[in-house]
């Protein structure tokens, strides 16, 4: 059925919790894989070159923990695949579903407050939920 799970992670507990969930999934199916995505946010309206440096730090800090989150996932790490894109998040997540055939997203949500519930609708899991043309599961 989910052949191509993806898991967005910005290393929090929320993404092993979504990370350990879409393992388990994939288990249930025996041809598939499990990718970790990290989106570095980037500046817009900035120069490359201008952030070079700046950036470079990012991605070496995203690597470690990228690998630190794999460690902590144990045996069944071992099929994970990662990736570390540079981007807007939201945007940054779809097209990467759209370019690796992604079937489905997993994904740590932020319980709503009932009070206010507009700051909710405007969380990275609402958006990647409304514009993601697969299947997203929120774990909370």
């Amino acid at each position: 059925m989910f052949r191509n799970i993806l898991v967005p992670s910005d290393f929090t507990e929320k993404s092993l919790h979504a990370a350990k969930i879409a393992l388990q999934l994939a288990r249930l199916q025996k041809a598939a894989k499990v990718t970790l995505l990290h989106i570095v946010e980037t500046i817009e309206g900035a120069e490359d070159d201008e952030f070079a440096d700046f950036y470079e730090k990012l991605r070496k800090r995203a690597v470690g923990n990228m690998q630190k989150l794999v460690k902590s996932l144990g045996g069944e790490a071992s099929t994970v695949q990662t990736a570390i894109v540079f981007g807007k998040r939201v945007p940054g997540i779809i097209h990467f579903v759209n370019e690796h055939q992604v079937d489905l997203i997993v994904l740590g949500s932020h319980k709503i407050d009932l009070e206010k519930v507009p700051e909710g609708l405007g969380t990275i899991s609402y958006k990647v939920g409304i514009f993601s043309p697969c299947p997203v599961l929120m774990v909370k």
